[in-house]
């Protein structure tokens, strides 16, 4: 078995040739790992375009909704931005870098003479900014959602939630 048939995937191939080549070892797990990892580089490139479109990386898009979606004054410290994104301090400084540079957000030390309190406050122009993005990510959400019915969403959800609880 050289190609994919009708009605299989990559993945099929994949474990086909393992059950012939390794009998001795259970490949069943790799019919939802290898399918979701699959899954998840193809949503991520679908995800990215929409980021692509305003200029943005999907690190600066993520760093942005957490500052738009933290309320007004929209802002928050570097390690809260850190730990909100899941990014390094190191790697959210140079994102905070990158976005100060084109304007979106500003470093500021209101109320404080201690430069450890710096917070990051997204600009008017960064507000606009995530705000016509995230409009934007959420309709090619939909859509790609869409690809599924109602009730398989419905089912899929609690299952990755309790998934991803488990890791």
């Amino acid at each position: 078995m050289n190609g994919v048939s009708d009605g299989e995937d990559h993945v099929d191939l994949i474990q086909s040739q393992w059950r012939r080549e390794r009998p001795d070892v259970d490949v069943s797990p790799q019919g939802v790992i290898g399918r979701l990892h699959r899954l998840a580089l193809a949503l991520t490139e679908e995800l990215v375009e929409v980021y692509r479109d305003f200029g943005l990386s999907e690190g600066e898009f993520d760093l942005l909704c957490a500052l738009r979606r933290s309320g007004e004054p929209f802002e928050c410290q570097p390690s809260e931005l850190a730990r909100l994104t899941m990014v390094t301090t190191g790697g959210t400084t140079k994102r905070i870098d990158r976005l100060e540079a084109s304007g979106f957000v500003v470093r500021s030390t209101a109320n404080s003479p201690d430069a450890r309190a710096k917070r990051i406050r997204l600009t008017d122009r960064g507000r606009h900014l995530i705000d016509e993005a995230f409009t934007a990510h959420m309709a090619n959400e939909v859509r790609l959602a869409a690809m599924l019915s109602v009730h398989d969403r419905e089912t899929l959800e609690p299952i990755l939630k309790t998934w991803l609880a488990c890791l």
